[in-house]
């Protein structure tokens, strides 16, 4: 692989890991609902760019990662906690109002919206930075003001994302299907982790930092044009029947509730408060690990390491590995139940928060937060990405992500502000020894999660009516009362 150029050599291992888990998917047994093989068709080109569409969506998050450590004395590790804290308190309560739109507008239309504000959103940061770095400018405010403000502006836009990969998908997927669906989406955050960590790297070496901002600008313009044309809210509107996907919407066929009631609804379901709490741990213990390991490893001079210098490829396996083994495990062993997977996966992730403690000057540290990424990422895809659609159902899964991702959020806006401002700068940072309030930060969340987990061991969504078995829906166009009770 020495010979390959840097970019496909990392790319290789994550391409062999996909054919692998492709030709492990296909020799498992079918879970049979009557789709026709034109519809499976019809389904992969929905999803598969909706899906990219989300991964690129990744590298035009977390570049800022990257791209400040590419600007050395010009920005600190407290001041990425400070542009990381407004964007993800941004992106946590935009979910109040995207959630509620998404429902409204259609998935198809907010991931456009999504996309192309994204892309602006890099190119204006792409474009300050650029003037910093060949004018000396100063911007109004100075350089980590305008970067916060641009990117909460970015992470408003990148809201969209999930909202609205889930509310395509909550009417193209069976709650039978969707425990797999939870591996996918966890696929596609690992690829767009790997994006935004290695490729940015890549960029950053072999340009000048601003590239950074304006690659995933690019590649999301060229998303929104091919967006346009292939994806579709309900699979009635790409010419095949919609159908009863068994979810909470199961059987509502009443008009759209406004989004207090939908919310109150939401809100006051034990189940959803549980996940919530979940989730605000997941995304605590989410960041604290992808977002700091590499400030640790270039701080203290171990960022050659292996793991240090193929991180985003890493991470990108063990998600890709975690959300599949979440997915497979929920279908297959844990009867599309949730709340057991996100206990095992939680005791996996306890189990590294205790052992990081004791390997902060170990080459072994890099292998178990690799493991803890794999854990809290199948975690993430079973909840924000299966769970939501399971309990908000089809018909408002958009507020019901929007509120579940909120919480992610909300966690990971106290790790970057808590963490940008206990965790050692400067002389100080050189030392792994001084890092120990990092472990210390997490080791209450993992334990948290872990508990919590088993309030929700054996919740399931709850339809209205029983609902129709997909092979007995009619290949016919669908009626107009099929069309309006899918939404869309």
């Amino acid at each position: 692989m020495s010979s390959l150029p840097p970019w496909l050599a990392q790319l290789l291992p994550i391409l062999i890991l996909l054919g692998a888990i492709a030709l492990v998917l296909a020799r498992l047994p079918k879970v049979e609902l009557g789709h026709t093989d034109a519809f499976r068709r019809r389904r992969f080109f929905n999803w598969f760019p909706l899906g990219m569409t989300y991964a690129f969506l990744y590298m035009g998050r977390y570049n800022v990662n990257v791209a400040t450590s590419a600007l050395g004395g010009r920005t600190t590790n407290a001041d990425f906690g400070t542009i990381f804290f407004w964007g993800t308190l941004v992106y946590g309560f935009a979910f109040l109002l995207n959630g509620p739109l998404t429902d409204k507008l259609g998935g198809r239309k907010t991931i456009l919206m999504s996309a192309a504000g994204s892309s602006v959103a890099n190119i204006a940061m792409g474009g300050v930075v650029y003037a910093v770095l060949t004018s000396d400018w100063q911007p109004p405010g100075g350089l980590v003001a305008t970067l916060s403000f641009l990117y909460a502006v970015n992470m408003y836009f990148q809201s969209f994302g999930a909202v609205s990969i889930v509310k395509v998908n909550a009417a193209w997927f069976h709650v039978r299907e969707r425990g797999l669906l939870g591996g996918v989406f966890g696929i596609l955050i690992s690829l767009g982790v790997y994006f935004a960590y290695d490729w940015s790297r890549i960029i950053v070496k072999a340009a000048p930092t601003y590239w950074a901002f304006f690659v995933p600008a690019a590649i999301l313009a060229a998303f929104v044009v091919l967006d346009y044309f292939v994806i579709r809210d309900t699979p009635s509107h790409a010419g095949h029947p919609d159908f009863d996907t068994a979810d909470a919407s199961s059987g509502d066929t009443g008009p759209q509730l406004g989004v207090m009631a939908v919310f109150k609804r939401m809100i006051t379901n034990p189940t959803i408060i549980v996940i919530l709490c979940i989730e605000f741990c997941s995304g605590f213990m989410r960041n604290a690990i992808m977002q700091w390991y590499p400030k640790f490893a270039k701080s203290t001079g171990i960022g050659e390491s292996f793991v240090a210098a193929n991180w985003g490829m890493l991470l990108c396996v063990a998600g890709i590995t975690g959300g599949m083994f979440a997915g497979v495990i929920s279908d297959r062993i844990f009867d599309s139940r949730r709340g057991p997977v996100s206990f095992v996966l939680y005791a996996g992730m306890s189990v590294g928060a205790v052992a990081t403690l004791f390997l902060l000057n170990s080459v072994a540290l890099g292998w178990t937060v690799i493991f803890m990424s794999l854990c809290v990422i199948g975690v993430h895809g079973m909840l924000s990405g299966t769970a939501s659609m399971d309990f908000g159902g089809k018909k408002n899964a958009g507020l019901a992500v929007g509120i579940i991702d909120g919480a992610v959020y909300a966690g990971t806006a106290l790790q970057s502000i808590l963490l940008g401002s206990i965790l050692p700068a400067g002389e100080l940072a050189k030392s792994p020894s001084n890092w120990g309030n990092w472990p210390l930060a997490m080791l209450p969340l993992s334990f948290a999660g872990l508990l919590l987990a088993t309030r929700v061991w054996n919740a399931r969504p709850q339809p209205k009516s029983t609902p129709v078995p997909v092979a007995a829906v009619p290949s016919a166009a669908p009626s107009q009362a099929s069309r309006t009770g899918t939404g869309g």
